[in-house]
């Protein structure tokens, strides 16, 4: 609970606080890496800070919590918190590594503020960082003890038992635990981290979505190469396994995590995806069919072209297996060389969608925000929307989910 002499602080410096909170994320990332580089390591994404997309999250979730205390002192966001509980389950984060943050993340206020950070400023804020932090160490301690990983020692060795070309810019691997003990369990829609040792010995970790049933045998992430574009370099890890991994070879995965998870529900399904963000809703497709879901499904999804919708054939055969499921796709090129396909972007205007139904969005920003806003208007209620994204969550740490 936020004392109220913390409130009055904090409502009264946040405005000073959030303006500057991008200088001071980038301070503290800049001087956190500088004194303690072997956080880059596996735990930390080059890629995102080149981009300052987790400065941008990490700023965004401050502020978001900082205003939810002011409204609520007692409040816990949980959406916030069990989104941000996950990604760090499925890096090993550590209770001590919240410490680190909290010095370097301090020392960046105050190299920005000067003067403005009092020593009750400085109190205050430190009561938020450590709800903050108390909350994320209670849910990431439960996450390990669920899963039954010592985040200490996170990681496990997967042999890659057959390599697919689903596009000509995507791969599915298809794995089993290299010491064929039992698989962790897992839940349709969550993630695993893999971790990849990059030419410059610097390991880097990125999340890729399970894209089949989490059954007992095998376990699939389907990936998609991140191409270079203008001034945005190709990402390291999906092009390193593109272009090195082959069956025989080993990978080293966390345990699945994820908080957007299919539910046991007689409600109806509506499953909605964007290029890539199709791999955990075609997970889920899978355990629907393989359970014998009588579940009403309807599967949306949208793509460059058919020749790059990855997964396009099997979520046409799972859907095919389920007795009440229908299929609409929507290409910007090429729509007329996929039977009952829709030519441009996706538009939910004229079908018919059960008001009632269990929404899962998965694809960039800018199209779960289109597609939300479409089904809140065809009579969706927001509660019934959950999404995923991939990489650091800009929307809800802004307060859009």
């Amino acid at each position: 609970m936020l004392s109220p002499e913390s409130a009055d602080v904090i409502r009264a410096t946040l405005p000073a606080v959030g303006g500057a909170l991008d200088e001071i994320t980038t301070r503290f990332y800049g001087t956190m890496f500088a004194d303690q580089p072997q956080l880059l390591d596996g735990l930390f994404n080059r890629g995102n800070q080149a981009s300052g997309e987790q400065r941008k999250a990490l700023a965004g979730s401050i502020a978001y919590f900082a205003q939810a205390l002011l409204a609520d002192p007692d409040a816990r966001p949980d959406a916030l918190l069990a989104r941000i509980a996950h990604k760090h389950a499925a890096l090993g984060v550590t209770e001590d590594q919240y410490t680190i943050v909290h010095k370097y993340l301090f020392r960046a206020i105050g190299d920005v503020l000067g003067e403005a950070v009092t020593p009750e400023v400085a109190a205050a804020w430190d009561e938020v960082y450590w709800l903050m932090a108390g909350a994320l160490i209670a849910q990431e301690a439960r996450l390990y003890q669920e899963a039954g990983v010592d985040p200490r020692s996170p990681w496990r060795q997967w042999t890659v038992v057959e390599r697919r070309e689903e596009t000509p810019d995507t791969a599915s691997f298809l794995l089993r635990p290299a010491d064929d003990a039992p698989l962790p369990p897992a839940r349709a829609g969550q993630y695993v981290s893999v971790r990849v040792a990059m030419p410059d010995g610097v390991r880097q970790t990125r999340q890729y979505s399970l894209s089949n049933a989490p059954g007992d045998r095998l376990r699939r992430i389907t990936v998609k190469r991140v191409a270079g574009v203008a001034d945005a370099p190709e990402g390291e890890v999906s092009s390193r396994l593109h272009r090195t991994v082959r069956a025989g070879d080993e990978l080293t995965l966390s345990a699945p995590f994820g908080d957007v998870v299919l539910t046991d529900s007689d409600r109806p399904l509506l499953l909605v995806s964007a290029g890539i963000g199709c791999t955990p809703m075609v997970g889920m497709l899978e355990q629907l069919a393989a359970t014998g879901s009588a579940r009403p499904v309807r599967f949306l999804h949208a793509d460059r072209s058919p020749a790059d919708h990855a997964l396009r054939a099997e979520t046409r055969r799972l859907v095919g297996e389920l007795p009440d499921a229908a299929a609409w796709f929507w290409y910007e090129q090429d729509a007329a060389d996929e039977p009952g396909a829709r030519d441009g972007l996706m538009d939910v205007a004229g079908l018919d969608l059960p008001a009632d139904a269990d929404v899962y969005l998965c694809g960039s920003l800018p199209f779960m925000r289109a597609v939300r806003t479409q089904l809140l208007h065809a009579g969706v209620p927001a509660r019934r929307v959950r999404y995923e994204v991939f990489g650091p969550d800009l929307w809800l740490a802004h307060g859009e989910g």
